[in-house]
């Protein structure tokens, strides 16, 4: 396994993990864990692929501390500034949770530079209501991170987390830095979309696995999957016998290889 480190628009240093060869697939984690948790998927795809896992900016080695500088537009120009660095135009971009979010956007403000998309677990977009219930609950975790640190942060969310991401999380919690963690929060102020609707403008081949839990909601999906023009909602979800990063790689590589080769990739 390859380790590079490459610089945002803004010059923040942010990491990746290199393993395999052939063409390039980009998996970014979700929120919370770091590039380890998908170290098992990726060993599954290197067959066929050079596997990219970055650190997403705030997680693990990708330290970024200034609030500010998490955008969901500065995360989608995260993914092409790595493409740039490794001197790929263009790339399979997948992710978890938050990272299935980056990869929306990339879909969405970088077009030529998604070949396919693969989403798991895709996040919630909520209305007016639900995302100020969002902005305050993301405020109050980022609290709890400076007051109290990452590990009493996260106590009273992981028990509401399928039993695979409360796992990766608190895999994940020693190698967080807890002022990027808690910058890292303040995603929760930008609004990644106003509505399923807005997933219309999509036109990349896109995998769609649902989620199980009421941040990741499996209807969600569904939805994202008929009004994608080209949608495609995976045939195995989420679910409460996931529970490690071993898991999740078993049941969910298989119809990620079939998707590309149909894709001929």
């Amino acid at each position: 396994m390859e380790t590079i480190t490459y610089h945002g628009s803004d010059g923040c240093p942010l990491f990746a993990a290199i393993l395999g060869s052939g063409p390039p697939l980009v998996l970014m984690h979700g929120g919370g864990p770091d590039h380890h948790s998908l170290l098992p998927l990726a060993r599954q795809l290197t067959d066929r692929h050079t596997v990219v896992l970055p650190d997403v900016r705030g997680y693990g080695r990708s330290v970024c501390t200034d609030p500010a500088r998490h955008t969901w537009t500065r995360y989608a120009d995260d993914v092409t500034a790595l493409l740039d660095h490794l001197g790929e135009q263009r790339a399979v971009v997948g992710g978890t949770g938050l990272g299935a979010t980056i990869t929306q956007r990339t879909c969405l403000e970088h077009p030529s530079r998604a070949r396919a998309a693969i989403l798991i677990s895709v996040e919630d977009i909520e209305d007016d209501e639900a995302k100020r219930a969002e902005i305050a609950f993301m405020d109050a975790f980022a609290a709890r991170v400076r007051t109290e640190g990452v590990e009493a942060a996260w106590a009273p969310i992981l028990p509401h987390l399928a039993p695979v991401i409360g796992a990766l999380v608190r895999d994940a919690i020693p190698r967080s830095d807890p002022a990027s963690v808690a910058a890292a929060a303040a995603i929760g102020r930008d609004r990644s979309f106003r509505s399923v609707d807005d997933l219309a403008a999509i036109t990349t081949p896109t995998l769609i696995f649902p989620g199980m839990d009421q941040r990741h909601p499996t209807a969600l999906a569904e939805n994202a999957a008929r009004i994608m023009p080209d949608g495609h909602l995976a045939p195995v979800s989420l679910s409460s016998t996931l529970r490690t990063a071993e898991d999740l790689a078993e049941a969910f590589a298989p119809a990620i290889r079939r998707f590309l080769a149909n894709q001929g990739l």
